[in-house]
């Protein structure tokens, strides 16, 4: 069973600036973190290779220092880690990472299984995964929360839809967006911390893609613009009331109705 596994890494912070002229976040300057729920996509592809054996094989798109997810990707179980970088990648919304995710992947080999988290801290579309597997014109599931691996060919998967758990067999390949609750991540172990220090981490440019045409790839491919980009507002002072629950009733529909007012404005 050979598995990818796509993750990233994201700003550890809300706080942020953009790009006037490109519309993209200044990443400069900010602590960087595996995205949360990347991991939980990690954990799940340990998991099976534990059930059934193979190899996880991970990929990150980005900057040099991109490198600890997949030093950190190798301290928890990890086989192989793959670096997508390029300058001609920067900039690149949903449409243009997701393409360039599936040319890097289809690129290094294949695989029976493509595991991504739910989404991202930092651009919360959760359409990145959905767009590789369209791509790749490959059976997706979403918000799975349970894996297991029946034979060589087919699994059986649970995941949500709106109020219940659906439970379905899945033909191999697939590619699957997994739920943090269902598959929460594993500490980091220290001897294959070390030794992933040691690790190789391979790295692939434009020139190791089949398709080299740089109007599909980075802001030159992406087919959306930020517009702008700001924190939300913080206010430093707060009241703080103290009243009997009828009284705090009132006092709460009277805020409502100016609201209400305002807005009719």
């Amino acid at each position: 069973m050979k598995i990818a596994v796509c993750m990233k890494q994201v700003p550890a912070t809300s706080q942020g600036d953009m790009d006037k002229r490109t519309g993209v976040m200044i990443r400069s300057g900010l602590q960087a973190v595996v995205n949360i729920y990347d991991l939980a996509a990690l954990e799940a592809a340990l998991r099976i290779k534990e059930q059934c054996g193979g190899e996880v094989h991970v990929f990150t798109m980005g900057p040099d220092k991109a490198e600890m997810v997949l030093r950190e990707a190798f301290a928890m179980g990890a086989d192989e880690g793959y670096l997508i970088c390029d300058k001609a990648f920067a900039g690149a919304d949903a449409l243009a990472t997701s393409y360039t995710l599936k040319q890097a992947i289809q690129t290094t080999d294949n695989y029976d299984m493509i595991l991504c988290g739910r989404q991202t801290t930092d651009g919360d579309t959760a359409q990145v995964s959905g767009a590789i597997a369209e791509w790749m014109q490959t059976p997706r599931l979403n918000w799975v929360t349970g894996i297991e691996v029946l034979d060589g060919d087919t699994i059986r998967v649970e995941y949500c839809m709106e109020h219940r758990t659906v439970t379905a067999k899945v033909i191999l390949p697939c590619l699957m967006s997994v739920e943090r609750d269902g598959f929460p991540p594993r500490m980091p172990s220290l001897k294959l911390k070390i030794s992933g220090r040691k690790k190789e981490i391979h790295h692939i440019t434009m020139a190791d893609l089949e398709d080299q045409d740089p109007e599909h790839y980075g802001l030159k491919g992406s087919a959306t613009r930020v517009k702008k980009i700001y924190p939300p507002e913080q206010t430093s002072k707060q009241a703080l009331l103290c009243m009997e629950k009828d009284e705090a009733a009132g006092y709460i529909a009277d805020i409502l109705k100016k609201f209400l007012e305002e807005d009719d404005q």
